[in-house]
């Protein structure tokens, strides 16, 4: 049987009684609310505080924004933005830009004015929606967005749905496949940030990639940690669980006491979480299976994991499921296997079903198994291009259309992989390559070390020394010389660090990812000893 390429073979021109069926569902996700309203229209979809949405209704309230966001004068490939936390209003504005195949700009509501207003001109945006908590930020940006398009959620957003029908929109109004749905700005670790284009087919498979390995059902619930300007806010899980008919559980940000009461509560079966949430959760008591016994899968990424984190939570009795996966990705690019959780603890797992994933070295050859090289993609999870930067997207792949993450890891003799640095944040110390991830490892093993993030500085000798940046437990003492020591007697000398300065905290974007830009702006003129 052909599976790809020509569906007929290649010189067969026709087959008796064969029909050209297309090869991809031709709608946007926006299609997923009505079918799931007229499947199982009681099914609760969104909880938050003491809200209750149905499908139906879900699928009423979004229509209704549909109509609204028409009235606008809003049409297919126009933007429109949001300025939240997380809530009800955003998943609504989401499904509705989706319906009539606008684009949506999540804004990461952190940032300050100037950043925002960047993201707002370099989209295009004309319509902004905005939390309460967002307010006073939204009326502080200045942008070509008149007033009466920058909407509060609340009595004047209530209104407007009020105002609008629930018939359903014209299908030609309606958003295909493949036509792109968000622009998430990246986080901008290593520069000023580009707008990721994610499609609406993107958001199919990546639904498909990261929910049918853990066997999720409409019967199950998640609760969303992350914030919804992000990839992870969206994509994992709380798009994925509407595709499904789950619910989802809404918590506006993240409190580590109100996330365990709420997953408690409604017997949440799957969280994801970054490595900074958590660290969170695992200085709390109840944080464990005893008092979450619905609680199967903690799934994490965002960044490498310290072997800390990973048995910490294994051993309040969960699975910890760790994957890896950028903005670019969907962001679900690889998970781990279920059965290889605790054998294969600090792996990133296996690349997802549809997900292709290769270590490529600097020669641009595929690197040998535990060879170190640059980790790629290529599958239809991968985004379509970053918003009106062609030379950005160009530059972005291989000529043989494999996605270049920047991120460096290795695969082991089974596929599994091993993330060790950022390409950009790699120390080269007289030469020898150190990888940040492995002294952060054994830094974070020290009973007083709370957080550390390992940098390079400007070193006479060497080019560059390893230099880390520490967060202590609290009432934990320890000195600089201290950690040096003890990260000797684990290291060879050359990824030993030579300084250490201690912090209050670790500056990290929305995604919980360490700014390592900004600790060496800060400590870039560090002394070494």
């Amino acid at each position: 049987m052909v599976c790809h390429g020509d569906p007929l073979g290649p010189g067969v021109t026709a087959l008796p009684g064969l029909r050209a069926v297309p090869p991809v569902p031709d709608y946007g996700i926006a299609s997923w609310l009505a079918k799931r309203a007229f499947l199982d229209g009681g099914r609760v979809a969104l909880i938050e505080g003491e809200n209750r949405l149905t499908y139906t209704e879900l699928d009423r309230r979004v229509t209704r924004l549909a109509h609204a966001l028409r009235e606008m004068g809003i049409r297919g490939g126009d933007r429109v933005a949001t300025c939240c936390v997380n809530c009800g209003e955003f998943v609504e504005v989401l499904f509705a830009t989706a319906r009539i195949g606008a684009m949506l700009v999540p804004l990461n509501w952190r940032l300050a004015a100037r950043e925002l207003e960047y993201q707002l001109a370099d989209a295009g945006a004309r319509v902004l929606f905005v939390a309460p908590e967002q307010r006073a930020l939204a009326d502080e940006l200045r942008s070509d967005i008149p007033p009466e398009l920058r909407i509060s959620f609340g009595p004047r957003y209530e209104e407007l749905l009020a105002a609008s029908p629930t018939v359903a929109l014209d299908e030609a109004e309606q958003a295909r496949f493949t036509d792109p749905h968000l622009i998430l700005y990246t986080a901008g670790t290593t520069g000023r940030p580009k707008g990721a284009m994610l499609t609406h087919a993107n958001a199919f498979w990546n639904s498909v990639n990261m929910t049918t390995p853990l066997g999720i059902t409409p019967f199950d619930t998640t609760i969303t940690t992350l914030p919804m300007f992000h990839a992870g806010g969206i994509g994992l899980y709380t798009v994925p669980m509407i595709h499904l008919g789950g619910r989802v559980v809404i918590i506006r940000t993240f409190e580590p006491e109100r996330l365990l009461e709420l997953a408690s509560e409604h017997e949440v079966k799957l969280i994801f979480g970054v490595p900074a949430i958590w660290l969170e959760l695992l200085k709390r008591p109840d944080f464990d299976a005893a008092h979450l016994p619905s609680l199967r899968f903690c799934v994490s990424g965002g960044a490498p994991h310290p072997m800390a984190i990973i048995n910490g939570v294994a051993e309040r009795g969960f699975t910890f499921l760790q994957g890896y996966g950028l903005t670019e990705t969907a962001p679900g690019g690889t998970l781990m296997p279920i059965a290889d959780a605790r054998r294969k603890a600090g792996t990133a797992g296996k690349p997802a079903m549809h997900v292709e994933l290769r270590v490529v070295g600097d020669d641009g050859h595929r690197s040998a198994a535990e060879e170190i090289g640059e980790v790629q993609f290529k599958g239809p999870n991968v985004f379509a291009g970053y918003w009106a930067k062609p030379e950005a997207t160009t530059e972005a792949f291989t000529p043989d259309g494999w996605f270049k993450t920047g991120d460096l890891g290795r695969l082991d003799d089974e596929g599994f992989l091993t993330l060790v640095d950022r390409k950009k944040d790699m120390v080269i110390t007289g030469g020898e390559n150190v990888y940040s991830a492995e002294v952060e490892d054994v830094l974070f093993a020290h009973p007083a070390v709370a957080e550390a993030a390992v940098i390079g500085v400007p070193d006479p000798k060497w080019g560059e020394s390893v230099f880390a940046v520490v967060v202590l437990r609290p009432g934990a003492s320890a000195t600089a010389d201290e950690l040096i020591s003890y990260s000797r007697s684990q290291l060879a000398t050359y990824k030993t660090p030579k300084g250490v300065a201690f912090v209050a905290a670790l500056p990290r974007n929305a995604a919980g990812k360490v700014l390592k830009r900004e600790l060496r702006e800060q400590f870039g003129g560090a002394r070494v000893e």
